[in-house]
């Protein structure tokens, strides 16, 4: 292998950067100047700085930081209570929070112009990198420099072979090779690795169409939830919802219409080892049907497998027990019986809840009043231990009730927690001790109220409920086609190299053929060199070497491999 010495002139510098040019479709970095004087000059400054990749990645990283308080401190369209309790709990914070927008981040001015001034970055980077690729795919590798050995990977030798010969054998095996090569003068040109600008576009692409999925997902989506009692159904209106939160732009003609029943709740726990109490079978049957005069057809809503109705999903989200009771006024007429949800407070489903009988009852004088019933439910009831429960199955099923009358605060128009007992404005039963009247209630048994003022009776049967989750995500499906193409994206950029090759074929001064290989790529990779390496050797065994006539008949066999080295002066990066 022949080394070349020989410092390179301007004109050679001049012809590197031809040969390496277009190895990559980023802009050139340029020195940035101040523009003249003039709006169009202000302008066209403005735009370079705001397509450029840094620009684009630090409105990126500003996007991440101002998602961070849109998740840490209470958003009004998600959750309006916790804003009015934040709002009384820090008297200071709060409103310099309206004024920063805080409470509403994702449509905050701020937070809108980050977002679509990334937008017009990407854009306004990826749109001319797009065309300048297309550009590429359309011509031709460029020709070879005049100096080979001025690249990183060189090789070279002699061979009796023709030049056309060897230049022929060289594009059949470039082109085998996937290389898209051509002649071009005494050399053969060739380029490989356009999937990494591919993916690199791939990439940027793939942020757009995430950006804009998770703003229309933001804008038309709608989520909500509805606890239901075996026995019961759901319609899809908004007044069938216990609460409902939407984006700014969903209408409600968008509710998809269809309504299920829960006829079933199945749930079914470990008995024992380290995993007791943990659910083995946890799944709601229903019948739904769609449109109002749908055929009704039944289904098994699981965990992680919800029921999809349109653009709709119904997710199983919460599961607990409603114990069925009734209660009676002091002649014994029932003024109420129902099944009454109550709210888990742990994993073995000891749960709480209240009691109102609002309408009908009449005290032990005949005088109209309202009651009210703290309970707590103890599926698994272990004596001892009045308000826990020690397994989520209905093993010794408690409920633990105190009982009160007076006003509930129903008649005053404000609402209320339908499980929670406002006993602002409400008086205690006493038992026979003075104390306030609670007692533990087993399945059939009751409970008497004091001085002929009526009954609570816990019936021996026992309802289950189930929570579901009705909601609605467009844009969900483009996030994630667009999350997945822009990983295969980033890894062709990553792990794909795009690089060039040369052979050129020409008579030496003696008239023998001298054939010099080169390869450069865009980066530095150890994969160049060994890449020419193999496509010299075999390059090598159709063009073998030439003996040298200034050499020792013993040593003037070429080497059966030429060894691929980078070049004296060259660069080795």
């Amino acid at each position: 292998m022949s080394k070349t010495t020989t410092d390179a002139t301007p004109a050679d510098d001049q012809d590197l950067g031809t040969a390496g040019s277009q190895l990559s479709t980023a802009p050139a970095e340029e020195i940035s100047h101040l523009p003249s004087l003039g709006v169009i000059g202000w302008a066209r400054w403005f735009w370079r700085q705001l397509t450029s990749m840094r620009v684009a990645l630090l409105l990126l990283l500003l996007l991440s930081l101002g998602a961070i308080p849109g998740s840490l401190i209470p958003q009004t369209g998600i959750d309006e209570t916790k804003v009015a309790e934040f709002r009384k709990t820090h008297e200071t914070l709060a409103p310099i929070y309206d004024k920063l927008g805080l409470f509403n981040v994702y449509s905050s001015v701020w937070f809108s112009a980050i977002y679509i001034l990334l937008f017009v970055s990407l854009i306004g980077c990826i749109v001319p990198r797009t065309w300048q690729f297309v550009g590429q795919l359309r011509g031709r590798p460029p020709g070879a420099p005049r100096r080979l050995t001025r690249l990183p990977a060189y090789t070279t030798w002699r061979t009796e072979a023709e030049p056309e010969q060897v230049r022929e054998a060289a594009l059949a095996l470039l082109k085998k090779r996937r290389f898209r090569a051509h002649l071009a003068g005494d050399a053969v040109a060739a380029e490989k690795g356009y999937l990494r600008e591919v993916g690199n576009l791939a990439f940027h692409i793939a942020l757009i169409v995430m950006l804009i999925a998770f703003a229309w997902g933001q804008l038309y989506k709608s989520e909500g939830n509805k606890l239901i009692v075996e026995g019961d159904g759901f319609s899809n209106t908004l007044t069938q919802y216990d609460d409902f939160k939407s984006g700014s732009l969903f209408s409600q003609d968008d509710l998809d219409p269809f309504s299920f029943n829960l006829k079933n709740f199945v749930g079914s726990y470990e008995p024992s080892g380290p995993n007791r109490g943990t659910p083995r079978v946890y799944k709601a049957d229903v019948t739904y049907s769609v449109g109002a005069f749908g055929k009704e057809e039944k289904t098994t809503i699981e965990v992680n497998e919800p029921l999809e109705i349109g653009d709709s999903k119904v997710y199983l989200v919460s599961h607990g027990y409603a114990p069925v009771v009734t209660v009676r006024d002091g002649k014994g007429k029932v003024v109420y019986s129902d099944a009454v949800p109550l709210l888990p407070l742990d994993g073995n489903v000891t749960s709480t809840g209240a009691i109102k009988v609002m309408d009908g009852y009449r005290d032990a004088k005949g005088k109209w009043d309202q009651l009210g019933f703290q309970a707590f439910f103890l599926p698994s009831y272990v004596k001892g231990n009045e308000i826990a429960s020690q397994f989520p199955a209905l093993l010794n099923p408690v409920l633990n009730l105190e009982a009160y009358h007076g006003d509930l605060g129903v008649n005053a128009g404000l609402p209320q927690s339908v499980y929670q007992l406002n006993k602002k404005n409400l008086k205690g039963f006493k038992d026979s001790k003075g104390a306030q009247l609670r007692e533990n209630l087993k399945p059939g048994e009751t409970m008497k109220l004091p001085d002929g003022a009526g009954s609570i009776t816990f019936e021996k049967e026992i309802k289950e409920w189930a929570g579901f989750q009705v909601a609605r995500q467009p844009g969900s499906g483009w996030a994630l086609a667009g999350s997945l193409a822009a990983i295969f994206g980033l890894a062709g950029s990553l792990f794909i190299q795009r690089r060039r090759v040369w052979v050129r074929a020409a008579p030496g001064p003696d008239g023998v053929t001298v054939v010099e290989m080169a390869g450069l790529g865009r980066s530095e990779s150890a994969k160049v060199p060994e890449e020419l390496g193999d496509l010299a050797g075999i390059l090598y065994e159709q063009a073998p070497g030439a003996p040298d006539a200034a050499d020792d008949p013993a040593d003037s066999e070429a080497s059966p491999d030429p060894q691929v080295a980078p070049a004296e002066g060259a660069d080795t990066k």
